[in-house]
């Protein structure tokens, strides 16, 4: 006789020997092989609870798992956790499905089953907000807040990118707001700095806002993470200026050098073609804005490696992205 699928609960609760019906995101698939027979290998998440389950050709669900089943997809399980003396805690699926619209009534949320940011991001917009509404110059002060308004529920959950700087929900967010408060401190400083050099806070402070808004169009899905066809085309750089000359055709009054020079922050502020740029920085607001940018990317990332390493020893294992080890263990003195 069939189990009958215990009431929906976080994944977090099941225990090994425990059966639980709860939601969860598939974070990762890979087909592997074993004495010569594949099998799938596949890593279930809910939020900071991960759960893996094996799927061998005999399983009523491989054909399934090979033929449909998409990482970054979110199912509704019923599933026992059998705790295997070789390989530890795994998912034995009796059910799965991908999830409905009406699952929300009975607790379903996206957001819930994936890493966020620490803050909240309706904070972090209105923050935004405050910061473009100081923006002197009126046509492009409203182009500004047209783009933001325009996409405002995608920019509360969209990353910050897809897996190498602020990879969670609200990751946009945090990022932007970080990387304009710090070249509103670096235009202050050089602007004193150099009392004669052109420097315009009105369009360093646009594009620090606007620079990764392509992000909106790069990913989509449920959760906000999926990349799309035009972002794997085109990336984010070219999909945000494409997003600004859309917005800009309803703003009156917009200088065009304005517009021109706003397009040059976005296209150059990653500075090498190979990270995604056309042009090199050709004017002094988008030197700023790309090392702002690239600091507060790699400072995120740091921060996220010497936190997340668990192993032994004084440095952390060699990271994917930043293709080095960090020293985690230091005597602070003074």
């Amino acid at each position: 006789m069939a189990k009958a699928p215990p009431p929906v609960a976080p994944l977090a609760r099941l225990m090994p020997g425990d059966a639980g019906t709860f939601f969860a995101q598939l974070a990762e698939k890979s087909r592997r092989q074993h004495a010569n027979k594949p099998y799938y290998y596949c890593v279930f998440r809910a939020g900071e609870a991960s759960r893996a389950a094996v799927l061998w050709p005999d399983s009523v669900h491989f054909a399934d798992c090979e033929q449909t089943w998409q990482p970054g997809q979110c199912y509704k399980l019923f599933a026992d956790l059998v705790d295997f003396e070789k390989y530890g805690p795994q998912l034995v699926i009796h059910k799965i499905r991908p999830v409905r619209d009406a699952d929300r009534d009975d607790g379903f949320d996206p957001l819930a089953l994936v890493e966020r940011t620490r803050f909240d991001p309706v904070a972090m917009f209105a923050d935004l907000r405050l910061v473009v509404e100081t923006i002197g110059n009126e046509p492009l002060r409203s182009l500004v807040l047209r783009v933001l308004d325009s996409h405002k529920d995608r920019l509360l959950v969209v990353p910050g990118s897809d897996h190498r700087y602020y990879p969670f929900a609200g990751g946009w967010l945090e990022h932007t707001l970080s990387v304009v408060h710090t070249c509103r401190q670096l235009g202050d400083k050089y602007r004193a700095y150099y009392p004669d050099l052109v420097l315009d806070m009105d369009l360093l402070l646009a594009g620090a806002v606007l620079h990764d808004v392509g992000r909106v169009a790069e990913f989509g899905g449920l959760l906000g993470n999926e990349p799309t066809v035009p972002g794997r085309l085109l990336g984010h750089i070219t999909l945000a200026r494409d997003i600004v000359r859309e917005a800009a055709r309803d703003v009156p009054g917009l200088d065009p050098q304005t517009l021109l020079l706003l397009d040059h922050l976005i296209l150059s502020h990653l500075t090498l073609p190979e990270w995604g740029s056309p042009r090199l920085p050709a004017i002094p607001e988008a030197l700023i804005l790309h090392h702002a940018d690239d600091l507060d990317a790699k400072m995120e990332m740091y921060a996220r490696c010497l936190s997340r390493d668990a192993g032994p020893g004084p440095f952390t294992e060699r990271d994917p992205v930043l293709n080095r080890p960090l020293l985690k263990e230091r005597r602070v003195t003074g």
